[in-house]
């Protein structure tokens, strides 16, 4: 068995050097590396909480030659003496769950009390996989062209379960798989419904028993039991007891339901404007916000993506940066660094600082494209960005040309370490965004991230 991953050493989270409540937020379209940045500033923090999202959402994080991919659990859970909080925001697939439970514990890593779950937070069950599904393979059949038509999710029943949140008569929460009548009950209604839908939407699905769903869910809701509580009045009785609080979103600003490019966004409020709602804590108590952004631009299924590159340097890009879904597997779209994208979401999230990732990943390039406008169809050209896909079609980016460096970054330690044309590239991301970046991450380990004023993140 593997031992418990090395955690960080300094773990006092009432550092002056730190502020007291902090959020971490993906500032483009998802896949920046929240989970590597929240792992490192974990040792500041007693509680990591996450606010938003399902099993859709895909952390990795890196220690030593061990690499671990989280969907669920907070990225804390890596960090002994920590309390990791799925908050009620979140849509959880209670199997999914215990099966990234398992597999933690497998490795040697502890989750126990540690670990606590919102009896709050709705439950994604088999049929909205297969709701998920049906509406997109309809879609796709109704462009008449393959891939066409389609959001692009993960198919993990995220947006159906999210809908029936909103619904309120066919959604079940976690708390409710703690008791077998009330459970088999809600699923003698739900079910019926549910399989009308799926036959006007042509799936070929077997019928929905109640009786099976709720023994099996029921279930696996007594091996949960131990770690389903009253969230909200967990995260403020820590809070008032003095102890610290890192919200991690899951998805990114771009993807958000209400701020995003909808309608190719995810089905949750994944901006730090989500953290109240999803978790029942004050926006005003957050006193830093950390925006995560890749030194490029990626996104995953359809939806707008103004710097996309459909060419060798995109595939470089890819390839350098092993571009593929951590949830699904899926390649990347690739592009240039999309400015206009950032300074938005900075905005939106109110954004304190950067930490820019897989800087690493553009060594190489004889010069870097970076976008600074749209150019519309008509010819005229906005520095705005604009949430809405109809909208934006038609826009081409307008690009500022930067030097690009030959060497490789992996060894450096420290931001006056990087060669100077790297230097300049961070230096005009804080000067276009106004906020300045406070932490560059040049590899995959958490000791290849470092923060402005010097020194290794990993050892803070």
């Amino acid at each position: 068995m593997h031992q418990t991953p090395p955690t960080n050493q300094r773990t006092s989270a009432s550092s002056s050097r730190s502020p007291r409540h902090a959020a971490v937020v993906g500032l483009q379209w998802g896949d920046e590396g929240k989970g590597k940045i929240v792992d490192l500033l974990t040792s500041r923090y007693d509680c990591i909480v996450r606010y938003n999202g399902g099993a859709n959402a895909g952390h990795t994080v890196q220690v030593g030659r061990e690499r671990y991919a989280l969907h669920l659990i907070p990225s804390g859970i890596l960090s002994q003496g920590k309390i990791n909080i799925v908050g009620n925001g979140v849509v959880v697939d209670p199997e999914k769950l215990l099966d990234e439970i398992d597999g933690l514990r497998k490795r040697g890593v502890e989750v126990a009390e540690n670990l606590r779950v919102s009896d709050r937070a709705h439950v994604v069950m088999p049929y909205h996989k297969e709701q998920d599904a049906a509406l997109e393979e309809l879609l796709e059949k109704r462009s008449g062209k393959s891939g066409a038509g389609q959001i692009g999710t993960t198919r993990r029943g995220i947006g159906p379960a999210y809908s029936d949140k909103v619904r309120r008569s066919t959604a079940l929460r976690m708390g409710d798989l703690l008791d077998h009548a009330l459970l088999l009950r809600k699923l003698e209604t739900i079910c019926g419904l549910r399989m009308a839908e799926l036959e006007a939407l042509g799936a070929n699905v077997t019928p929905l028993v109640p009786r099976e769903l709720a023994d099996r869910f029921a279930a696996a809701g007594e091996r949960l039991r131990p770690h389903i509580t009253d969230t909200v009045y967990l995260v403020h009785d820590e809070m008032r007891a003095g102890r610290s609080v890192l919200f991690e979103g899951a998805n990114a600003c771009l993807l958000d339901i209400d701020h995003g490019t909808f309608p190719y966004v995810t089905s949750s409020n994944c901006s730090t404007l989500g953290i109240p709602a999803g978790s029942g804590v004050p926006g005003r108590m957050i006193d830093k916000v950390y925006g995560i952004m890749k030194a490029y631009s990626t996104r995953v299924g359809g939806g707008p993506f103004v710097t996309e590159l459909l060419d060798a340097t995109g595939d470089r890009i890819r390839t350098r940066g092993r571009e593929f879904g951590t949830t699904t597997g899926r390649p990347r779209r690739c592009g240039w660094l999309d400015l206009v994208a950032v300074k938005y979401s900075v905005m939106v999230c109110g954004a304190d600082a950067i930490a820019c990732t897989l800087l690493d990943v553009l060594s190489g390039f004889d010069e870097l494209k970076v976008c600074v406008g749209y150019r519309r169809a008509d010819g005229t050209v906005t520095d705005r960005f604009i949430p809405d896909a109809e909208r934006m079609q038609g826009f081409t980016p307008v690009y500022e040309t930067l030097a690009g460096w030959g060497r490789e970054l992996t060894d450096c330690t420290d931001r006056d370490e990087l060669p100077p044309e790297a230097q300049r590239y961070l230096a005009f991301v804080e000067s276009f965004v106004g906020i300045p970046v406070e932490l560059v991450s040049v590899g995959p380990e958490r000791n290849q991230t470092f923060e402005r004023a010097g020194g290794l993140a990993s050892a803070i």
